[in-house]
């Protein structure tokens, strides 16, 4: 898990006979079971200049590190004392939203926290009040130019520690995802308080969480929410296990409520082979057609080749309101296959491979039953250098299919129309080009192009990314994504720009920004944030937010300035 950050420490040095870290992390931030005095244990360095992995425990090439039955032991007898910890904050906040007509900036004041506590060894509690997120960056802008919702990440603390456990779903169906709890449509909504429970007991994996959420009693189907979600898996020989998963969302509203029920698996064949699958249900008020989702799952890797075979079906009723299903209503069939070549010279690594998936109607009549919703093949070879240096050059043929007009949101023709794409099928490919150097660099570079069919007519998207860094201090990236798009029905262009700026005076001391700006929106955003860390992501953080029209006429839409300090406090056992 990559967000996991407990109460760890580091420090480096160099001298002649090389670099050294040295990291200091307490029995009473893990997990484990009581008695167990092996540990798996991996660790690797990544040599930026050089483009290459050192593993303390060895690992085929073709895995990771996250293959852990690769992993070596360490024979340590860990404490058998329980431990907690309480993680109190206070805040404060002004803000003023133009758009409403406030005539001068809102003040508040509050506080709350969390609080972690040692059930056994391997179970732990975590307990939350008034739970706040103030000190976490902004979303990154993204455009849109499709029919189906966007994805963005997950980046509050208390909802990625242990998101894996509960993450059950694939090709883009996630039967839970997190910022479904308070987050309706990007407007934050207040967190009251609640718990997670999650580790091993009794031989298995387990994990519970309950959120509740503040209602907006002046806007309508606004009302308070209960988020409920049970998990438990079984682990089994040679990479195998077998899980549950229930959600629950529940609202002080009548008749507005939501359950997920699911079952899914993992089978291990080998060291090369796995195969992975879920079968899910929802059940909400009104809702009587087809409820039913299912995914089926092969991938084989070995050191010269990569495959995976997908099939997947949801249906048109299927609804998990605590997950993320962007379509519904089809059957998904996929199939991709690579191949790793690595020449004795000027290469280090050739990736040649090819995929194809499809989209296939399940639902809205007899007659558009099996229309083909959309369909992609892509081939394509990967060009890497021992420099760090790539180069993708791929071709697709692209097929989407309307059996609805479409109105692209967020943009308008020259004269100011709408655009609305008529029903049919429309297919056409398109080149598509990915450069980018060595990241570790002093300045580096990352850029796509695609240029070829759209709907009823073509894009041609571009797209960079030029990163600069001033030793380990200091780094700026400056983004631009430009879509040039003509159509039948109308021609017009869009621009996604940002300016991503960080400054480190010591480990624990940092400023960093994030200035946006989309002319879907028409609107620039400013986010800085200042950080004096003490440990585990506590401190004092001072945000300054600031949202702007484009059209100086226009002139602020929104601002606010927050001040938090948050600071843990070992309760017993450390």
């Amino acid at each position: 898990n990559k967000n996991w950050d407990g109460s760890w420490t580091v420090a480096t040095s160099q001298d002649a006979r090389g670099w050294y870290a040295e990291f200091r992390i307490p029995f009473t931030t893990l997990r484990y079971t009581s008695g167990d005095s092996e540990w798996g244990f991996n660790v690797t360095r990544r040599v930026r200049h050089l483009n290459e992995e050192a593993f303390w425990s060895e690992i085929p090439r073709e895995f990771n590190l996250y293959r852990l039955d690769f992993a070596g032991a360490l024979q340590i007898a860990p404490p058998t004392r329980l431990s907690g910890t309480a993680t109190p904050y206070v805040l404060g906040a002004t803000a003023r939203d133009y758009a409403t007509g406030e005539a001068e900036f809102g003040r508040d004041g509050e506080i709350g926290g969390e609080a972690k506590l040692q059930i056994t060894q391997g179970l732990t509690a975590d307990l939350t009040v008034n739970t706040d997120f103030a000190q976490v960056e902004v979303d990154d802008a993204q455009v849109n130019l499709t029919r189906f919702p966007l994805l963005f990440p997950e980046k509050r603390p208390f909802f990625l520690e242990n998101a894996g456990f509960f993450t059950v779903g694939g090709g883009g169906a996630d039967l839970f995802f997190s910022r479904r709890i308070g987050i309706d449509a990007g407007t934050p909504v207040p967190i009251k308080g609640g718990g997670r429970v999650s580790g091993r007991a009794a031989g298995l994996n387990v994990g519970g969480l309950y959120i509740q959420t503040q209602g907006f009693p002046d806007i309508a189907d606004q009302g308070r929410n209960a988020y409920g979600v049970a998990r438990v898996a079984k682990e089994l020989p040679g990479r195998s296990k077998i899980g549950a998963l229930f959600t629950d969302r529940r609202s002080d509203i009548a008749g507005d409520d939501s359950q997920t029920y699911a079952v899914d698996g993992q089978l291990g064949l080998g060291d090369a082979v796995n195969v992975t699958s879920y079968l899910a249900r929802t059940a909400a008020p009104g809702r009587t057609g087809d409820d039913v989702a299912w995914n089926v799952t092969s991938e084989v890797t070995t050191r010269a080749f990569r495959g995976n075979v997908t099939v997947q079906q949801i249906g048109e009723d299927f609804n998990p309101e605590i997950g993320f299903v962007p379509r519904r209503g089809h059957r998904y069939y996929q199939v991709f296959g690579m191949y790793n070549i690595r020449p004795n010279r000027v290469f280090r690594e050739l990736r040649p491979h090819i995929s194809y998936f499809t989209f296939r109607n399940t639902f809205e009549g007899r007659a558009n039953r099996g229309f083909e919703i959309s369909s992609r093949l892509h081939i394509d070879n990967h060009w890497e250098w021992d420099s760090g240096m790539e180069l993708h050059t791929g071709t697709n043929w692209v097929r989407e299919g309307l059996y609805e007009p479409f109105e692209i949101r967020g943009v308008t023709d020259d004269e100011g129309n709408s655009i609305v794409v008529p029903t049919g099928l429309y297919d056409g490919w398109e080149a598509a080009l990915v450069f980018f150097t060595d990241q570790s660099r002093t300045l580096s570079f990352n850029s796509r192009f695609n240029w070829g069919a759209f709907l009823s007519g073509s894009k041609r998207t571009s797209s960079a990314d030029v990163t600069f860094r001033s030793g380990d201090r200091s780094s700026a990236t400056i983004s631009a994504q430009y879509n040039d798009v003509e159509l039948p029905e109308g021609d017009f262009t869009t621009l996604l720009t940002s300016l991503r700026l960080g400054y480190f005076f010591t480990p624990r001391l940092y400023l960093q920004g994030l200035v946006q700006y989309s002319d879907q929106v028409d609107r620039w955003s400013t986010n800085l944030r200042l950080g004096w860390l003490d440990t585990a992501g506590t401190g004092l953080f001072i945000v300054y937010n600031d949202v702007q029209g484009f059209d100086t006429l226009q002139g602020p839409q929104a601002r606010s300035l927050i001040i938090k300090y948050t600071r843990q406090f070992d309760l017993f056992g450390m």
